[in-house]
Protein backbone atom coordinates (compact mmCIF):
# COMPACT_ATOMS: atom_id res chain seq x y z
CA UNK A 1 0.00 0.00 0.00
CA UNK A 2 1.93 2.84 1.36
CA UNK A 3 2.29 6.23 -1.24
CA UNK A 4 -0.03 6.44 -3.87
CA UNK A 5 1.81 6.22 -7.30
CA UNK A 6 2.53 9.54 -8.56
CA UNK A 7 1.14 10.61 -11.90
CA UNK A 8 3.29 9.31 -14.37
CA UNK A 9 3.53 5.88 -12.59
CA UNK A 10 0.08 5.47 -13.46
CA UNK A 11 -1.27 2.97 -16.13
CA UNK A 12 -2.19 4.85 -19.81
CA UNK A 13 -5.46 6.43 -19.68
CA UNK A 14 -7.92 4.99 -22.44
CA UNK A 15 -10.71 7.13 -23.49
CA UNK A 16 -13.92 6.30 -22.67
CA UNK A 17 -16.14 4.60 -25.40
CA UNK A 18 -19.02 3.38 -23.85
CA UNK A 19 -22.12 5.07 -23.64
CA UNK A 20 -22.57 7.19 -20.51
CA UNK A 21 -25.05 5.77 -17.58
CA UNK A 22 -28.30 7.17 -17.58
CA UNK A 23 -29.11 9.78 -14.65
CA UNK A 24 -26.90 12.18 -12.51
CA UNK A 25 -23.30 11.42 -12.38
CA UNK A 26 -21.28 12.51 -10.00
CA UNK A 27 -18.08 11.99 -7.64
CA UNK A 28 -17.31 12.79 -3.94
CA UNK A 29 -14.48 13.59 -2.04
CA UNK A 30 -14.58 14.04 1.87
CA UNK A 31 -11.93 15.96 3.65
CA UNK A 32 -11.86 14.82 7.32
CA UNK A 33 -9.68 14.89 10.50
CA UNK A 34 -10.99 14.58 14.02
CA UNK A 35 -7.93 17.28 15.40
CA UNK A 36 -8.67 20.65 14.56
CA UNK A 37 -5.86 23.02 13.19
CA UNK A 38 -4.56 20.51 10.41
CA UNK A 39 -5.50 22.74 7.15
CA UNK A 40 -8.43 20.77 6.76
CA UNK A 41 -10.69 23.82 5.06
CA UNK A 42 -7.90 25.23 3.63
CA UNK A 43 -7.53 22.05 1.90
CA UNK A 44 -11.14 21.20 1.00
CA UNK A 45 -11.88 25.04 -0.32
CA UNK A 46 -8.54 25.87 -2.37
CA UNK A 47 -8.24 21.35 -3.74
CA UNK A 48 -11.67 22.26 -4.94
CA UNK A 49 -10.25 25.75 -6.83
CA UNK A 50 -7.54 24.18 -8.19
CA UNK A 51 -9.77 20.77 -9.71
CA UNK A 52 -11.90 23.48 -11.33
CA UNK A 53 -8.87 24.89 -12.51
CA UNK A 54 -7.19 22.15 -14.11
CA UNK A 55 -10.40 20.09 -15.59
CA UNK A 56 -12.37 23.24 -16.71
CA UNK A 57 -15.50 20.92 -18.47
CA UNK A 58 -15.59 19.38 -14.70
CA UNK A 59 -18.61 21.05 -12.15
CA UNK A 60 -17.02 21.70 -8.88
CA UNK A 61 -19.20 22.09 -5.66
CA UNK A 62 -18.27 22.52 -2.20
CA UNK A 63 -20.43 21.39 1.03
CA UNK A 64 -19.54 22.63 4.17
CA UNK A 65 -20.83 20.67 6.85
CA UNK A 66 -19.96 22.35 9.44
CA UNK A 67 -21.17 25.99 10.34
CA UNK A 68 -18.59 28.08 10.34
CA UNK A 69 -19.30 29.66 7.30
CA UNK A 70 -15.37 29.65 6.13
CA UNK A 71 -16.93 28.32 2.63
CA UNK A 72 -19.65 31.04 2.76
CA UNK A 73 -17.26 33.50 3.08
CA UNK A 74 -14.34 32.60 0.38
CA UNK A 75 -17.18 32.07 -2.16
CA UNK A 76 -20.31 33.51 -2.41
CA UNK A 77 -20.83 36.50 -4.73
CA UNK A 78 -23.36 38.57 -2.45
CA UNK A 79 -24.21 38.37 0.65
CA UNK A 80 -26.99 36.46 2.71
CA UNK A 81 -30.46 37.34 1.70
CA UNK A 82 -33.29 36.67 4.08
CA UNK A 83 -34.89 33.37 3.89
CA UNK A 84 -31.94 31.79 1.90
CA UNK A 85 -31.66 27.95 1.43
CA UNK A 86 -28.92 26.52 3.18
CA UNK A 87 -27.49 22.78 4.14
CA UNK A 88 -30.60 22.49 6.56
CA UNK A 89 -33.32 23.18 3.65
CA UNK A 90 -30.95 20.75 1.41
CA UNK A 91 -31.33 18.09 4.67
CA UNK A 92 -35.08 19.13 4.80
CA UNK A 93 -36.17 18.43 0.78
CA UNK A 94 -33.58 15.87 0.42
CA UNK A 95 -32.08 17.61 -2.15
CA UNK A 96 -29.39 19.95 -2.92
CA UNK A 97 -30.86 21.38 -5.90
CA UNK A 98 -32.74 24.41 -4.57
CA UNK A 99 -29.92 25.46 -2.38
CA UNK A 100 -26.54 24.83 -4.48
CA UNK A 101 -25.49 28.54 -5.48
CA UNK A 102 -22.41 29.13 -8.17
CA UNK A 103 -19.91 31.48 -6.51
CA UNK A 104 -16.09 32.81 -6.44
CA UNK A 105 -13.85 30.81 -9.15
CA UNK A 106 -16.76 29.47 -10.78
CA UNK A 107 -17.31 27.08 -7.77
CA UNK A 108 -20.58 25.56 -6.92
CA UNK A 109 -21.34 25.85 -2.90
CA UNK A 110 -24.34 24.94 -0.39
CA UNK A 111 -24.39 27.46 2.28
CA UNK A 112 -23.77 26.74 5.65
CA UNK A 113 -26.36 25.95 8.39
CA UNK A 114 -26.98 28.17 11.49
CA UNK A 115 -26.13 25.41 13.68
CA UNK A 116 -24.82 21.49 13.13
CA UNK A 117 -26.98 19.76 15.92
CA UNK A 118 -29.84 19.45 14.67
CA UNK A 119 -28.68 18.18 11.16
CA UNK A 120 -26.91 16.04 13.40
CA UNK A 121 -30.38 14.48 14.87
CA UNK A 122 -30.90 14.74 11.12
CA UNK A 123 -28.79 12.22 10.19
CA UNK A 124 -28.65 9.64 12.66
CA UNK A 125 -29.02 7.27 9.72
CA UNK A 126 -25.36 7.32 8.11
CA UNK A 127 -26.66 6.79 4.38
CA UNK A 128 -28.96 9.89 4.56
CA UNK A 129 -26.05 12.52 2.97
CA UNK A 130 -25.50 9.46 0.34
CA UNK A 131 -29.11 9.49 -0.95
CA UNK A 132 -29.75 13.71 -0.87
CA UNK A 133 -26.56 13.48 -3.07
CA UNK A 134 -28.51 10.46 -5.19
CA UNK A 135 -31.31 12.95 -5.53
CA UNK A 136 -29.60 15.80 -6.67
CA UNK A 137 -30.12 16.38 -10.39
CA UNK A 138 -26.43 18.59 -10.36
CA UNK A 139 -23.78 16.64 -11.85
CA UNK A 140 -20.15 17.09 -11.00
CA UNK A 141 -17.46 16.55 -8.08
CA UNK A 142 -18.60 17.38 -4.70
CA UNK A 143 -16.14 18.44 -2.27
CA UNK A 144 -17.10 17.63 1.52
CA UNK A 145 -16.25 19.86 4.33
CA UNK A 146 -16.65 18.04 6.99
CA UNK A 147 -16.36 19.45 10.99
CA UNK A 148 -13.22 18.43 13.28
CA UNK A 149 -15.51 15.44 14.56
CA UNK A 150 -16.48 11.59 14.28
CA UNK A 151 -20.21 12.83 14.69
CA UNK A 152 -23.08 11.94 12.43
CA UNK A 153 -22.71 14.60 9.96
CA UNK A 154 -19.12 13.09 9.44
CA UNK A 155 -19.92 9.29 9.26
CA UNK A 156 -22.33 10.28 6.79
CA UNK A 157 -19.43 11.84 4.42
CA UNK A 158 -17.52 8.80 5.10
CA UNK A 159 -20.92 6.81 3.38
CA UNK A 160 -21.83 9.23 0.65
CA UNK A 161 -17.71 9.90 -0.58
CA UNK A 162 -15.90 8.23 -2.94
CA UNK A 163 -12.53 8.85 -1.82
CA UNK A 164 -11.37 10.13 1.68
CA UNK A 165 -8.92 12.46 2.19
CA UNK A 166 -7.43 12.79 6.09
CA UNK A 167 -5.00 15.69 6.56
CA UNK A 168 -2.09 14.55 9.17
CA UNK A 169 0.19 17.51 10.78
CA UNK A 170 1.72 15.68 13.75
CA UNK A 171 1.80 12.47 15.75
CA UNK A 172 -1.67 13.60 17.62
CA UNK A 173 -3.68 14.02 14.21
CA UNK A 174 -1.65 10.61 12.93
CA UNK A 175 -3.33 9.29 16.07
CA UNK A 176 -6.85 10.63 15.67
CA UNK A 177 -6.96 9.31 11.61
CA UNK A 178 -6.30 5.98 13.14
CA UNK A 179 -9.98 6.42 15.07
CA UNK A 180 -11.08 7.73 11.70
CA UNK A 181 -10.16 4.02 10.18
CA UNK A 182 -12.13 2.34 13.12
CA UNK A 183 -15.36 4.51 12.20
CA UNK A 184 -14.87 3.46 8.88
CA UNK A 185 -14.54 -0.64 9.70
CA UNK A 186 -17.69 0.20 11.98
CA UNK A 187 -19.64 1.07 9.18
CA UNK A 188 -18.29 -1.34 7.16
CA UNK A 189 -16.72 1.42 4.70
CA UNK A 190 -13.79 -0.06 2.79
CA UNK A 191 -10.51 1.68 4.17
CA UNK A 192 -9.26 1.81 0.43
CA UNK A 193 -11.28 5.05 -0.09
CA UNK A 194 -8.64 6.67 2.22
CA UNK A 195 -5.73 8.91 1.52
CA UNK A 196 -3.72 10.68 3.93
CA UNK A 197 -2.61 13.99 3.07
CA UNK A 198 0.39 15.56 4.79
CA UNK A 199 -0.38 18.94 5.65
CA UNK A 200 2.02 21.99 7.39
CA UNK A 201 5.15 20.16 7.09
CA UNK A 202 8.68 21.95 8.20
CA UNK A 203 11.16 20.38 6.90
CA UNK A 204 12.96 21.89 9.68
CA UNK A 205 11.14 19.75 12.28
CA UNK A 206 12.95 17.24 13.64
CA UNK A 207 12.14 14.89 16.75
CA UNK A 208 14.80 12.20 18.60
CA UNK A 209 17.69 11.40 16.76
CA UNK A 210 17.52 14.41 14.12
CA UNK A 211 15.05 12.62 11.92
CA UNK A 212 12.69 14.94 10.68
CA UNK A 213 8.81 14.82 11.73
CA UNK A 214 7.53 14.10 7.65
CA UNK A 215 9.86 11.12 7.47
CA UNK A 216 8.72 9.59 10.76
CA UNK A 217 4.90 11.04 9.75
CA UNK A 218 6.16 8.76 6.87
CA UNK A 219 7.48 5.56 8.10
CA UNK A 220 4.38 5.11 10.40
CA UNK A 221 1.73 5.81 7.98
CA UNK A 222 3.88 3.07 5.20
CA UNK A 223 4.00 0.83 9.12
CA UNK A 224 0.21 0.83 9.14
CA UNK A 225 -0.53 -0.31 5.78
CA UNK A 226 -2.52 3.61 5.26
CA UNK A 227 -2.35 5.14 1.40
CA UNK A 228 -0.94 8.62 1.10
CA UNK A 229 -0.69 10.58 -1.41
CA UNK A 230 2.91 11.41 -2.37
CA UNK A 231 2.26 15.12 -2.50
CA UNK A 232 3.10 17.04 1.46
CA UNK A 233 1.73 20.58 1.75
CA UNK A 234 3.86 23.00 3.74
CA UNK A 235 3.12 25.24 6.21
CA UNK A 236 2.89 28.69 4.56
CA UNK A 237 2.58 31.73 6.81
CA UNK A 238 1.06 33.14 3.23
CA UNK A 239 -1.64 31.19 3.68
CA UNK A 240 -2.32 32.56 7.03
CA UNK A 241 -2.45 35.75 5.84
CA UNK A 242 -4.87 35.07 2.91
CA UNK A 243 -7.08 33.26 5.83
CA UNK A 244 -7.12 36.41 8.07
CA UNK A 245 -6.28 38.98 6.49
CA UNK A 246 -9.78 40.15 4.92
CA UNK A 247 -13.01 39.23 6.06
CA UNK A 248 -13.06 36.75 2.66
CA UNK A 249 -10.56 34.08 2.60
CA UNK A 250 -8.25 34.39 -0.75
CA UNK A 251 -7.59 31.37 -2.66
CA UNK A 252 -4.19 30.24 -2.98
CA UNK A 253 -4.19 29.52 -7.01
CA UNK A 254 -5.21 33.57 -7.65
CA UNK A 255 -2.85 34.79 -4.59
CA UNK A 256 0.19 32.66 -3.89
CA UNK A 257 1.92 32.46 -7.01
CA UNK A 258 5.87 31.69 -6.74
CA UNK A 259 5.60 29.99 -3.30
CA UNK A 260 6.12 26.02 -2.47
CA UNK A 261 2.66 25.88 -1.70
CA UNK A 262 1.11 27.10 -4.73
CA UNK A 263 2.75 24.39 -6.38
CA UNK A 264 2.38 21.59 -3.69
CA UNK A 265 -1.38 22.03 -4.31
CA UNK A 266 -1.43 21.83 -7.88
CA UNK A 267 0.73 18.56 -7.62
CA UNK A 268 -2.00 17.42 -5.33
CA UNK A 269 -4.92 17.89 -7.46
CA UNK A 270 -3.05 16.34 -10.20
CA UNK A 271 -2.53 13.43 -8.17
CA UNK A 272 -6.44 13.37 -6.51
CA UNK A 273 -7.57 13.42 -10.75
CA UNK A 274 -4.74 11.05 -11.50
CA UNK A 275 -6.51 8.62 -8.98
CA UNK A 276 -9.96 9.02 -9.81
CA UNK A 277 -9.50 8.90 -13.51
CA UNK A 278 -7.90 5.38 -13.30
CA UNK A 279 -10.68 3.96 -10.51
CA UNK A 280 -13.03 5.07 -13.66
CA UNK A 281 -14.95 7.73 -11.35
CA UNK A 282 -14.72 10.09 -13.59
CA UNK A 283 -15.46 8.55 -16.72
CA UNK A 284 -17.84 10.73 -18.79
CA UNK A 285 -18.24 13.40 -15.89
CA UNK A 286 -18.21 16.62 -18.02
CA UNK A 287 -20.64 19.96 -18.54
CA UNK A 288 -22.98 19.34 -21.23
CA UNK A 289 -21.33 20.52 -24.45
CA UNK A 290 -18.09 20.77 -23.14
CA UNK A 291 -16.46 17.80 -25.84
CA UNK A 292 -14.37 15.20 -24.52
CA UNK A 293 -14.78 14.04 -20.58
CA UNK A 294 -11.94 14.50 -18.30
CA UNK A 295 -10.64 10.70 -19.45
CA UNK A 296 -10.66 11.23 -22.98
CA UNK A 297 -9.05 15.18 -22.14
CA UNK A 298 -6.40 13.17 -19.80
CA UNK A 299 -5.63 10.72 -22.52
CA UNK A 300 -4.93 13.25 -25.56
CA UNK A 301 -3.06 15.67 -23.24
CA UNK A 302 0.32 15.10 -22.14
CA UNK A 303 0.91 14.86 -18.30
CA UNK A 304 4.12 16.71 -16.79
CA UNK A 305 5.90 14.83 -14.12
CA UNK A 306 5.46 15.75 -10.57
CA UNK A 307 8.88 17.34 -10.46
CA UNK A 308 7.97 19.27 -13.19
CA UNK A 309 4.95 20.24 -11.74
CA UNK A 310 6.77 21.64 -8.82
CA UNK A 311 8.41 24.53 -11.08
CA UNK A 312 7.70 27.80 -10.54
CA UNK A 313 8.32 28.37 -14.46
CA UNK A 314 5.92 25.90 -15.70
CA UNK A 315 3.05 26.71 -13.21
CA UNK A 316 3.24 30.69 -13.75
CA UNK A 317 2.86 29.19 -17.74
CA UNK A 318 0.03 27.06 -16.99
CA UNK A 319 -1.46 29.67 -14.44
CA UNK A 320 -0.85 32.73 -16.92
CA UNK A 321 -4.71 33.62 -18.49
Amino acid sequence: MGTFPAVPDLPPIRPATAPAAPGPRRVTLAVSCNKGGVGKTTVATNLAIYLRALREDLPVAVVSLDDQRTVDRMFALRPRQPGEGNLKHGFAERSLDRVLQLGQYGIHFVPSPPDVALLNARAEDPRTLRRILERTSWEGLFVLDTKSDLEALTENAFHAADRILVPVADWSSLEEAAKTFRVLERGRIGAERVRIVLTLVDRRTRVDAGEALHERLEREIARRGWRRYATALSRSPRVETLNSGTERPRSILHHARGTAIHAELRALAEEVLADLVASGELADLAEPGSGAGPVARAAETPRPSLARVRGTRLLESFWRR
